[in-house]
């Protein structure tokens, strides 16, 4: 419904938006990896200023790629604090990969999904997201990456990784090339995630996430 101010002009949507400051909120994740995206969205979380990490709360949950978007939706019915239900996954090896994603937006669940695999969004940390056509180059190209901006050896398992990225990298023009990447593809007519590569969409929660703590 439609908000009137005093004067009889109607308000809009974006005068609304200005005037409301989003709540950080619970967040409700499920990934089908181990380690890395886990590790990765738990430091996001710890990056946020210590006076709002109360009000911003990230679980994560394992499951198996093709039970991703029942997991999400089970678990989310038993803990209805979680208010913000994504699942993060990378193409990687995924059958069905189009149709995870297309039954997770039909259902209201978010999805960062990355083409080939997460090493690509973090490769965009860096300034470039080359195109790899599998997992396993992406990674090692990462690593390749990595060692010389860093000085140091990549790991899957690295707890550090989200403060590494942002200590080494630039967040702000990682996310700016990842969606130029995205609109790059829809323009040329790719709209399958699995056509288009490289490519992610992490940062939109990434950027959610950021822009509900820069407006607190």
């Amino acid at each position: 419904m439609a908000h009137i101010e005093r004067n009889g002009k109607r308000k809009t949507r974006d005068q609304l938006t200005k005037r409301r400051v989003p709540e950080l909120g619970y967040y409700f994740i499920v990934t089908d990896t181990e380690e890395t995206e886990q590790n990765y969205m738990y430091g996001l979380r710890d990056s946020v200023p210590k006076v709002l990490q109360g009000k911003l709360v990230i679980k994560v949950i394992k499951a198996k790629s093709k039970n991703l978007v029942d997991e999400a939706r089970n678990l989310a019915s038993v803990n209805p604090q979680y208010g913000e239900i994504w699942i993060i996954f990378d193409r990687d090896k995924v059958m069905n990969f189009d149709e995870i994603i297309r039954q997770a937006e039909d259902k209201g669940i978010s999805v960062g999904w990355t083409n080939p695999c997460i090493e690509e969004w973090f490769n965009a940390y860096f300034g470039t997201m080359p195109t790899y056509q599998d997992s396993v180059a992406c990674c090692n190209g990462f690593a390749q990456t990595f060692r010389r901006v860093t000085g140091q050896k990549y790991s899957k398992s690295d707890k550090d990784i989200y403060e590494k990225l942002n200590r080494y990298g630039n967040e702000g023009q990682a996310i700016k090339l990842a969606e130029q990447k995205y609109n790059q593809h829809i323009l040329n007519g790719n709209k399958k995630p699995t056509d288009m590569c490289p490519c992610t969409t992490v940062h939109w929660l990434v950027r959610e996430i950021k822009s509900k703590v820069s407006m607190r």
